[in-house]
């Protein structure tokens, strides 16, 4: 068998050039910057929901001015903590933004990417309006790929379709309808672990960073809905007919 042509294999350029560009960043900031240029960098391209708060005493206190209100919406995802931090999410960007890669191509999946990290953003805001402490990482983004997954690869032939064996083209089956796909059993039982899960780290049962640092919950919740509602919209492949369409059809 030629396992190069599997997808699971497969691995996208998109995805590989995101992973050397987070790895780049993290590598410059830890090997060539001394420590007050690093803390400088992250204030400016961190995510800071104070930034938007009129009543924090934040003016002078925050590089980038009011440029950064719009970028960071976008950067913080480039930044990562540590190893462990960066390490985590490569191995999760990897499993999850390489079938969404496939199936939505360079462009869709990037302008995809950036659209469930602000939306990770956003729904950080909302939860923690005017705190100071700056929120990094890419997880929004891949929650969002997670999200999108869940569209598709449940499908008859997805990639975690294990009854099919033949998943030569797991990554272009035709997605149902988001109504329809919140009644398959496998999603379901895969949204309530995944919500499940953050959950836990909502409430500190659960983590995986060092003293001292909180994972961003609502932001995986907020870039992972992103992810779902959002992906028809990018979606190049023709939706599955419902069964009331196949119907018609006959």
């Amino acid at each position: 068998m030629d396992y190069s042509h599997q997808p699971i294999l497969n691995v996208p350029a998109v995805v590989i050039k995101l992973l050397v560009v987070l790895g780049a960043i993290h590598a410059v900031r830890v090997l060539l910057l001394p420590d007050d240029i690093d803390r400088i960098l992250v204030w400016t391209f961190a995510f800071v929901p104070a930034r938007y708060d009129s009543s924090a005493l934040t003016d002078g206190l925050l590089p980038g001015g009011w440029g950064a209100e719009i970028w960071s919406f976008f950067t913080y995802a480039l930044l990562h903590a540590n190893l462990m931090h960066i390490g985590f999410n490569s191995v999760w960007l990897l499993a999850f933004a390489s079938p969404v890669a496939r199936r939505f191509g360079t462009w869709r999946f990037l302008l995809f990417f950036a659209m469930t990290v602000a939306a990770g953003a956003l729904a950080y805001l909302l939860a923690h309006a005017g705190e100071l402490a700056p929120m990094i990482g890419a997880s929004a983004g891949i929650s969002g790929m997670m999200g999108a997954a869940a569209r598709f690869a449940f499908e008859p032939g997805g990639s975690l379709d294990f009854r099919h064996r033949d998943r030569s083209n797991a990554d272009r089956v035709p997605a149902a309808p988001l109504s329809v796909t919140l009644r398959n059993p496998r999603v379901l039982t895969f949204l309530a672990v995944w919500f499940g899960l953050n959950l836990l780290f909502g409430i500190g049962s659960l983590s995986f960073v060092t003293e001292g640092q909180n994972v961003a919950w609502e932001a995986h919740v907020g870039g992972f809905l992103a992810g779902l509602l959002l992906f028809s919209a990018f979606d190049p492949v023709e939706q599955a007919p419902t069964i009331k369409d196949e119907h018609t059809l006959h």
